[in-house]
């Protein structure tokens, strides 16, 4: 599968605002005098405007460290917009003719012993581009999801278009992670981005699942619910076929066991298997399509066959989209493995606090405080546990909820919680009269 090039749709009102830059006239005389710049940067940058683009191409080859030293002068140099903009759209434009051209500004930043990255980085902090900043991130909430400002949108599917051509680099991938960069996309896909915007999204992850390091890293926030839900509401082929191959990725490129079967059960709770057997039966002119969909279907299969009844609802509290599962309301589940929850420094019942905290679904709600409940019932030390995590306050809390379930499962909890107490009372009195001698 190839990176496709960015959109004539995102790109439409960039280039537009690109073109007004280069036709624009900019005076360099007063940087000079005022000492911004320097006499052999002024002279190459009055010569290199007024040159076509065949001349500036040679001027680039020739002249290649006086090129990189000047453009980076002034744009690290010079803090008005307008220029700004005009030095950028100068190196937009000598990349975009030849790529090679990067490569003199990487030999002259390695001969001054600094990262060409670094010398970029404080432009992020700019006001007006922290102003659109914010209008994008504004854009995620009202005009991403339909009609809104198509301006901002626009500017959202180039920036998503970037991120393709970043994410094919291994090391930025580890990087993107790392900075959290897989909320960002959830967020954009959980707010009905539209169709573009869902197929970039799902291509990142896509390029971020070749990676085995990202692919473990992903156990900790995984995208499969929100793929799961591009795929289930998927009109195009484009959505289907690179939402299945970043799930394909996730199964085959994750090097421990535990996170493939892990990323399974995700996509068995989030009702993956049932979306696959429906495309089965559907006709896809694309091989890689019939393939993945086999693919998924064999190892979701195997799963299934391997499924335990606790695997099915640690599957289900990770997906974070709990209901009223068997599982829940199963005493000999319960009995068995209350204790269960505990592992990894309490993985589970973290889950179930955040949810209590976190969801505004009134089922959801219903179902963790029910199921801390049980805990509680069926875990000797259990209340204590709860009471240090939070999750005790957050259930009593929810006895005054405005659903009149979330209310009714919040209060039977907060009885469990009591009747524990008052079992470990009875147990403490009957060994404190045993221990009493009697008359004789």
């Amino acid at each position: 599968m190839e990176l496709p090039e960015t959109s004539d749709f995102a790109s439409a009102n960039l280039f537009s605002k690109m073109a007004e830059i280069r036709a624009s006239k900019i005076n360099w005389q007063p940087y000079l005098q005022s000492q911004l710049i320097s006499a052999d940067d002024f002279e190459f940058i009055q010569r290199f405007t007024a040159a076509g683009t065949e001349q500036r191409r040679r001027i680039a080859e020739i002249e290649g460290t006086q090129c990189a030293q000047t453009l980076l002068h002034l744009v690290t140099r010079i803090v008005k917009e307008s220029v700004v903009h005009f030095v950028l759209v100068l190196i937009e434009d000598l990349l975009q003719e030849n790529g090679e051209h990067a490569q003199i500004f990487s030999v002259f930043t390695r001969r001054n012993h600094r990262s060409q990255w670094v010398l970029f980085m404080p432009m992020l902090n700019r006001q007006e581009i922290l102003t659109m900043h914010l209008k994008l991130r504004a854009a995620v909430g009202d005009g991403v999801s339909g009609g809104g400002n198509s301006e901002a949108l626009h500017y959202f599917q180039s920036a998503a278009s970037c991120l393709q051509l970043i994410l094919r680099t291994g090391e930025y991938r580890f990087a993107w992670v790392q900075e959290d960069g897989i909320s960002c996309i959830m967020a954009v896909l959980h707010n009905r981005c539209g169709v573009q915007l869902q197929y970039q999204m799902s291509f990142c992850l896509w390029l971020l699942a070749f990676s085995p390091q990202v692919c473990e890293l992903l156990r900790n926030n995984s995208p499969v619910p929100a793929l799961a839900d591009v795929l289930n509401e998927s009109v195009k082929e484009k959505v289907t076929r690179i939402v299945l191959a970043a799930f394909r990725n996730m199964l085959s490129q994750a090097v421990e066991k535990e996170t493939r079967h892990e990323f399974a059960l995700t996509m068995i709770q989030c009702k993956v298997l049932k979306q696959l057997e429906n495309l089965e039966q559907q006709k896809f002119e694309d091989e890689d399509v019939v393939e993945d969909i086999k693919f998924m279907l064999e190892k979701l299969g195997e799963s299934v066959h391997d499924l335990s009844s606790f695997d099915e609802y640690s599957a289900e509290l990770k997906a974070g989209r709990l209901e009223w599962s068997p599982v829940h309301k199963s005493e000999k589940f319960w009995r068995e493995n209350a204790a269960r929850l505990n592992e990894k420094n309490y993985e589970l019942l973290k889950i179930l606090n955040h949810l209590l905290q976190a969801s505004d679904d009134p089922q959801v709600l219903s179902v963790a405080a029910h199921d801390i409940g049980e805990y509680v019932r069926h875990y000797p030390r259990g209340k204590k546990i709860i009471e240090q995590l939070g999750c005790k306050q957050l259930v009593m809390g929810l006895m005054h909820h405005v659903d009149t379930d979330v209310r009714y499962n919040a209060l039977l909890a907060v009885q469990k919680f009591m009747v524990h107490n008052w079992e470990y009372l009875g147990k403490q009195l009957q060994s404190q009269q045993g221990s009493i001698p009697t008359r004789s």
